[in-house]
């Protein structure tokens, strides 16, 4: 195919040899696969803001660290030194979450430098050597959805020990090769002790892989991981180590009405967004 304009300085400079066909286009990144020597793999090539649809940007952004003074003035003024390094910020972000997720034990594609704006990393595939299908085109057994049910709930164990909450987790941003999930997609990711969000992030990740699994497992419906997981954060004793049972009692104190609507409320915005997500990917098919 004709190699596109942001993919072109990576051929120039010998990191990328040929750009086989486009994967995907995303609301922040379009994808491509692309051979580098020996190897296939695939090139996500970051959107600018301006282009970018996702949405509260800056709740995500909350949290980040900023190197120096300038870059926080320049940020907060809006200006377009500002505005590169928000996007500089933006696409370290992922990097950095995805090298510190591995290193924690998490299946995550591996990364292999980025340059100008694209991320060069693994392209996961299936036994056949196709790429891998996105979580929400699987179809599993019961048995199977409680087996991999168990092991994302301690992949996001593994996420938050290592102070991460990925913001955006659902069956969108999960591959299944043949080993099992692989977490993809973290631009967004969230550092779960500085945003002030991080906690109903979780909660909406871990729920998000509740009901998807729930459909074919529907006694996982009933877990409650998030609760669970995030109490033991707070209180200093989540460990990669530690066993999860998927139970928490409340402390019996009176429901929080404002919580509640505000659960209400995000669990809406959530599933239109689902079914938007739904409806991009098979207009993209």
């Amino acid at each position: 195919m004709k190699i596109p304009k942001r993919l072109q300085p990576l051929v120039d400079d010998g990191l990328i040899d040929d750009v086989i066909s486009r994967l995907m286009s995303g609301k922040e990144a379009d994808i491509f696969v692309v051979r580098c020597g020996e190897h296939i793999r695939c090139a996500k090539v970051y959107k600018d803001a301006i282009k970018r649809s996702f949405k509260k940007a800056a709740q995500y952004q909350e949290g980040r660290k900023v190197r120096s003074g300038r870059q926080a003035r320049a940020m907060e003024k809006r200006s377009n030194y500002g505005r590169q390094q928000q996007e500089i910020i933006w696409q370290n972000a992922e990097i950095d979450a995805l090298s510190r997720l591995a290193s924690a034990g998490v299946r995550v594609p591996e990364t292999f430098g980025c340059v100008d704006g694209v991320l060069l990393m693994e392209l996961v595939t299936d036994a056949a050597g196709d790429v891998a299908p996105r979580l929400g085109d699987v179809m599993m057994s019961e048995e199977q959805a409680i087996e991999d049910h168990t092991l994302m709930m301690h992949y996001i164990m593994l996420m938050l020990c290592a102070g991460i909450v990925h913001g955006d987790l659902s069956e969108f941003n999960v591959l299944v090769d043949e080993h099992g999930p692989v977490v993809i997609d973290l631009p967004q990711a969230v550092n779960a002790a500085a945003n002030n969000s991080a906690q109903e992030m979780f909660a909406r990740d871990v729920n998000n892989m509740r009901r998807y699994y729930g459909e074919f497992a529907p006694a996982l419906l009933h877990t409650q991981y998030a609760k669970e997981m995030w109490a033991l954060f707070e209180e200093a004793n989540l460990t990669p180590n530690s066993t999860l049972s998927g139970e928490f009692e409340d402390d019996g104190n009176s429901a929080d009405v404002d919580s509640v609507l505000e659960e209400i409320k995000a669990a809406m915005e959530e599933e239109q967004e689902r079914k938007e997500r739904i409806r991009e990917a098979e207009e993209g098919a």
